[in-house]
């Protein structure tokens, strides 16, 4: 095929290897894309934004593929043009069906039998160099160290003996599977089952099994669920199905192999809610829920010199981001976003416009939030009006929708799926500007007069009442401001300080001032998120409930230093945004769980940054079905329950200890070259760090720093400060010496921590596994999750890497509990 950059377009021999999961071709070096590492697949006409591009001609588009995958912590694209109609239907059925498997394996725990499948094929490929092949014990000791494996040679030999069942000194493909059962042995299940069998002669019985789950994995499942479960692994045969005939469940009792295959499963999931699915009600006001939301999203760089790109669009979409953001500049011929005053480059609004209607339903049928700054011209501003009433059709939002007027509660996001609002400072109602009726009458007058010969008589009738909404709009703000001259005159005449005649005149009139003007043709298009500034958080200053502002971290760390009642109270019924500041000009992120602890709705962060923040960010939206959209905590929500106060929740402190047993690890990665291959003469000495991340002292009463007396185990090493906004305790294991495979730690870490209001959700537990002496590297494999999400009891979770990408084969293998400290 043939390979095409922005510099060249060359032909080079791909292959697709099915049991490898590879693709790959020799350019320079030999190149490699682990097909679990594809982002996604593009063809046809979807990949038209990359052949514009290059000026190619619109004929290669039904033999186009583009690959987007992550290499190196990097995002990296890769664009190919089969040579025949034939060659590109074969490639792209072939390599969707392979990326959907892989992707199906890496949702989780569960799938157990094909993930082995999967595992054992890659091996015995890589082993060998045919399919028919036979393994020698050096081959076979070969293989066991570029996996890692930490067995002595008399060991291996013992295992190879074993499998080696025909003693013909060598293993075939079956011979190889019996070996590599006997090599993945797990002793600490053998212990933790003979456990739970000594309570009833020897058996685990349905009662032991059933204890098992209530008292250990405080499992919230019913009698008959639980009964469902034990049948089912009670009766499994040795190829993984269950018995077709109804058992007697007094007669039952689960082996070894059943009660390894639970715990592997995705029925024993660390991860509460992992069936997929939303499961939180969606029929709330917006502003009850934490809204996963994205910063500079056309950038996939840093903020000075950083790439604008649709590619942060649809990455952050694909994600399950609800919000994003354009800031608008005027272009040559239409509007474009870039970030300004920075040498990054341009979009046009337009093709960021499609991108976000193409993406942003695909993941989350639930509203998007375009999070707007606008600097282009009045005449600019109405071409974007136009644009995105053209583009985003009838699922933008122009008006109140049925039901739902102005006056009362927001939408919900269930009222809202399918639809896109727009949200962007309002000129005429923000109190920085000042308010000239003439100028919104020129205005109105200017829009009306160009659509009128495009517009329908009912889309004239709809805009002039909606002109004179704005207009009431504009009459009331005029007043309440009148009002408010008149009460500090009042106050001033009474402290005896009369305020001077220029001060007791309106602004407009004391100081003309060349106001920034607004098109009405895109003031009409904020209906439920209109922009203002923030005049204040207190009982003085107003807000109707469809008016939201955007605050600074900066701006955000001095409210929250001063206190955050007012501003919990405030978010209740209003939808804030926050962003980071200007100096993070590596586009860093904060931790934004101090911000969701304040109640702030769209906490927006980099997505081109894989940091802490980012980690978090992520942990947080899992929740709910990847929805974008996760319900708050009830004490950050407006409740009609009058027996608790604000006040009497934020003042229940209560501390905890977080009980985490590190008990193994299972098929570690190796580190990998900026090419995809493994790193085969660097050993891995693992050991695991805990770390647990509260929002810090911002509410009363709460502690800096809360300390347990309760040892650890020797090994451990335990750190606890607040700093830099955020409250984190650290604790780790000791290491394995050269293990990757199958390291035991079996220690137990004890982590205390401090919850207010009860509020799990916005504690944050993130699972390291570092490599001995190279703690400030790149680390093994990470896990991050809320505490609120975190099943208790024995499981295995999920190992990600640095950009948050599930690892096909490795877990670690925990015991977790809450206790009150």
């Amino acid at each position: 095929m043939t390979k095409v950059s922005a510099k060249s377009q060359k032909n080079y021999l791909f292959k697709l290897d099915a049991d490898q999961g590879q693709i790959i071709w020799e350019s320079k070096k030999l190149r490699i894309i682990p097909i679990e590492n594809i982002k996604e697949l593009r063809s046809g006409s979807d990949a038209r934004y990359y052949r514009q591009q290059f000026q190619l001609s619109q004929g290669y588009e039904d033999r186009w593929i583009t690959i987007i995958y992550l290499l190196d912590g990097q995002y990296k694209t890769l664009h190919l043009i089969a040579s025949s109609m034939d060659i590109f239907q074969l490639w792209d059925i072939t390599l969707r069906k392979l990326h959907a498997i892989r992707q199906e394996l890496m949702t989780g725990p569960g799938n157990e039998e094909i993930r082995h499948t999967v595992w054992i094929k890659q091996c015995w490929k890589s082993a060998g160099e045919s399919n028919d092949q036979r393994l020698s014990f050096e081959q076979v000791e070969k293989l066991c160290k570029r996996l890692n494996i930490n067995s002595s040679q008399e060991d291996l030999m013992r295992l190879f003996a074993s499998a080696d069942a025909q003693h013909r000194g060598y293993l075939d493909f079956a011979d190889f599977q019996t070996f590599v059962k006997l090599l993945k042995t797990r002793p600490e299940i053998d212990l933790l089952y003979k456990k739970l069998c000594s309570m009833n002669d020897g058996k685990l019985t349905l009662s032991v099994f059933e204890c098992f789950m209530r008292d250990t994995q405080k499992s919230s499942l019913t009698q008959r669920e639980i009964e469902s479960l034990f049948v089912r692994y009670s009766t499994r045969t040795s190829d993984g199905r269950g018995t077709s005939s109804t058992p007697d469940l007094s007669s039952l009792k689960m082996s070894l192999d059943g009660f390894t295959a639970f715990l592997l499963s995705s029925d024993n999931s660390a991860f509460i809610g992992q069936n997929g699915k939303v499961h939180q009600p969606m029929t709330h006001p917006l502003w009850d829920y934490f809204i996963s939301s994205s910063h500079n999203t056309y950038l996939v760089g840093n903020q000075l010199v950083g790439s604008s790109t649709i590619e942060g669009y649809i990455r952050a979409l694909l994600h399950s981001c609800r919000s994003v953001e354009l800031d608008i500049y005027d272009g040559e011929h239409e509007p474009v976003v870039f970030h300004g005053k920075t040498l990054t480059s341009k979009l046009s609004a337009r093709e960021v416009c499609e991108a976000i209607m193409k993406y942003a339903f695909v993941t989350s049928p639930y509203p998007i939030v375009i999070s707007a700054e606008i600097h282009c011209s009045l005449h600019q501003q109405d071409m974007l009006a136009t644009i995105m009433r053209e583009v985003f059709g009838d699922a933008l939002v122009c008006a109140p929708i049925e039901g739902k007027p102005l006056s009362g509660p927001l939408p919900s996001p269930e009222d809202l799926r399918g639809r896109v609002l727009l949200k962007a400072k309002n000129l005429y109602v923000s109190e920085s500007e000042p308010i000239r009726e003439w100028d919104l009458m020129l205005d109105t007058e200017s829009s009306s007069a160009e659509a009128s010969a495009s517009d329908s008589e009912p889309m004239r009738e709809i805009k002039e009442e909606f002109r004179k909404v704005k207009l009431r709009e504009v009459e009331a703000v005029k007043e309440l401001k009148e009002e408010f001259r008149k009460a500090r005159n009042v106050f001033n005449r009474v402290r005896g300080r009369h305020a001077s005649p220029e001060k007791s005149l309106p602004r407009s009139e004391s100081k003309p001032e060349q106001k920034a003007r607004m098109s009405v043709a895109l003031v009409a298009l904020l209906v439920y998120t209109v922009g203002v500034k923030c005049r204040g958080i207190n009982k003085k200053e107003l807000y109707a409930s469809e008016h939201m502002f955007s605050l600074s971290e900066t701006t955000m760390n001095k409210i929250l230093k001063q206190g955050a009642d007012d501003l919990i109270k405030h978010n209740k019924m209003h939808l804030v945004r926050i962003y980071p500041k200007g100096t993070r000009v590596s586009s860093t992120n904060y931790l934004p769980h101090r911000y969701w602890a304040a109640g702030a709705q769209l906490v927006a962060i980099n997505w081109q940054t894989f940091d802490l923040g980012y980690m978090i960010n992520h942990a947080m939206f899992r929740r709910n079905g990847r929805a974008g959209y996760v319900l708050k905590p009830e004490v950050l929500r407006k409740t009609e329950d009058p027996r608790k106060s604000d006040k009497e929740h934020f003042h229940h402190h209560k501390q905890y200890n977080l009980d985490v047993t590190v008990i193994s690890a299972q098929q570690l990665p190796r580190p990998k070259d900026a090419t995809g291959r493994e790193i085969m003469d660097k050993h891995v000495d693992p050991y695991v760090e805990v770390s647990i991340h509260t929002p810090d002292k911002c509410y009363p009463g709460s502690s800096s720093s809360f300390l347990s007396t309760s040892s650890a185990s020797s090994a451990s090493s335990i750190t606890s400060h607040v700093h830099a906004h955020r409250s984190v305790t650290t604790m780790r294991t000791s290491s394995v010496k050269n293990n990757g495979f199958n390291p035991v730690w079996q220690e137990t870490l004890r982590l205390p921590f401090e919850c207010v209001g009860d509020m799990r959700d916005l504690v944050f537990v993130r699972f390291t596994i570092q490599r001995d002496g190279e703690s400030d590297g790149e680390p093994i494999a990470v896990y991050c999750v809320s505490l609120g999400s975190l099943a208790m009891g024995y499981r295995h979770l999920p190992l990600h890497d640095s950009q948050v990408s599930q690892y096909l084969f490795s877990t670690l293998f925990v015991r977790c509990s809450v206790q009150d400290a």
